[in-house]
């Protein structure tokens, strides 16, 4: 018996991986909107003019060369910051998928892999939403490329029939699939622009549509880890994030019908993604749900990187920033007076969830 009871025990001792805890892993998640990533060919449908050689940019393949180049160079910079490439990334202001692939094989990021999950979508100015990631960290189940419509809401958008009609904007894409063996979905939104009196209520809808299938994802899938990423063309205090997608401020008051916004006490504090007439402002939003901030121990969660408070991050280096002149301290855009500069009119937002 004695000896029995010693075989079991070194049973056990040799074989810890299977009472162990999982070891620690951290992923990347981010979103960068890309300003106007446009090849120089016209397609049709789009509005793309303004982005070909003879286009009013004068848009040509070496400048369309260096836009890339600068666009990897950004996705590189956080890499070696952060000693690993993201393992998802959203991005907006793309032309098609063929710009993509051009961007994940830039020798800069080629090493990452980076996949695509990409909608033609029916936006007037011919700019979609995408979502690169990393087979090795997430697997993809399903993806859905969600229209913006007005049936189904008691939002008052002034605007007659023949308006609503005729609008169009970016869809707002869904991808579901599993990081490090967890069930997550993630949302790229790229809301309507702030042009025009009643773009309010539009980019509510973009929020009450986010946080709708939000809901059912969740119902149907119990457990389920909720990131909600994109140009929201609106800040974290206003109603578009706080009240249509129940957006909180602080960990402690996210319930289960609420998201945790981490760039909300980042904005208060003075933190801006982006200048927009003359004030700072984060359009460049990332949120979470529930089983993000107070997950079941030893899995995936959201953490704080940012003077271990602030659970987000806006990534502006020097190389990206205009250093003096009219522009000092801003975004170096695509285009701007001094020349073509390459880089974005925003700055590149992401978290970090670790079963740490």
């Amino acid at each position: 018996m004695k000896r029995f009871i010693y075989t079991i025990l070194i049973l056990l001792v040799a074989a810890p991986s299977v009472f162990a805890d999982k070891p620690a892993r951290s992923y990347i998640i981010g979103f960068y909107n890309l300003e106007n990533l446009f090849d120089t060919y016209h397609d049709d449908g789009k509005n793309d003019m303004e982005y070909l050689p003879d286009g009013a940019n004068e848009w040509t393949e070496v400048k369309y060369i260096k836009k890339l180049h600068n666009m990897a160079t950004v996705i590189r910079a956080m890499a070696e910051e952060n000693k690993a490439f993201h393992s998802v990334l959203g991005v907006s202001e793309i032309e098609n998928r063929h710009v993509l692939e051009d961007l994940v094989n830039q020798p800069e990021i080629a090493s990452a892999n980076f996949q695509i999950v990409h909608y033609d979508g029916p936006d007037r100015r011919g700019v979609d939403v995408a979502l690169l990631y990393r087979p090795e960290h997430f697997k993809v189940i399903e993806s859905q490329s969600i229209p913006f419509t007005f049936e189904g809401t008691d939002i008052d958008f002034g605007m007659t029939a023949e308006e609503k009609e005729y609008f169009r904007t970016r869809d707002i894409l869904m991808v579901r699939g599993l990081l490090d063996g967890e069930m997550f979905a993630f949302f790229v939104a790229h809301l309507p622009s702030r042009l025009g009196a009643k773009s309010g209520s539009l980019r509510d809808r973009g929020g009450e549509i986010i946080y709708r299938r939000s809901m059912e994802l969740m119902q149907e899938f119990p457990g389920i880890k909720i990131v909600a990423m994109g140009d929201m063309n609106d800040n974290p205090t206003d109603a578009s994030m706080t009240k249509y997608v129940n957006a909180r401020e602080n960990i402690a008051d996210v319930g289960p019908e609420n998201f945790f916004s981490p760039f909300l006490s980042m904005f208060k504090a003075g933190y801006g993604s982006l200048a927009y007439r003359g004030a700072w402002c984060i359009f460049d939003i990332i949120i979470v749900n529930s089983n993000l901030c107070n997950p079941p121990k030893g899995t995936l969660a959201i953490m704080p990187i940012v003077k271990k408070k602030y659970y987000a991050r806006i990534f502006q280096q020097p190389f990206m920033t205009h250093q003096g002149g009219q522009y000092k301290g801003t975004p170096k855009r695509t285009l701007a007076d001094t020349g073509v500069e390459g880089y974005s009119d925003h700055y590149p937002t992401y978290i970090v969830v670790s079963n740490k």
